[in-house]
């Protein structure tokens, strides 16, 4: 992962799947980041209960966009030319 992002960094022309990517890694932080830092509790406010959904809903959201990311990472790159050596 580092090495995403140091690669991100350097190169200025970043790459809409790699943009996709971190934005989905940023979604997954700041789910995880809702949801474990509202404590669960029954007397907890509507608009708390609210936001600690709403963390796992972006969480699993992020992991879904940066999956997108790799599939179109994965599609995007070019084949290796076909080289046929017959009877050489």
């Amino acid at each position: 992962m580092w090495e995403f992002i140091s690669c991100s960094m350097n190169n200025y022309n970043m790459k809409g799947e790699s943009a996709i990517i971190l934005s989905g890694i940023i979604m997954i932080i700041s789910g995880l980041v809702l949801f474990y830092s509202i404590q669960n509790d029954s007397n907890l406010e509507q608009l708390l209960r609210h936001a600690k959904h709403g963390g796992t809903f972006v969480g699993i959201m992020g992991i879904g966009v940066v999956i997108a990311g790799i599939l179109l990472s994965l599609m995007g790159r070019e084949q290796a030319p076909i080289e046929e050596n017959i009877g050489e």
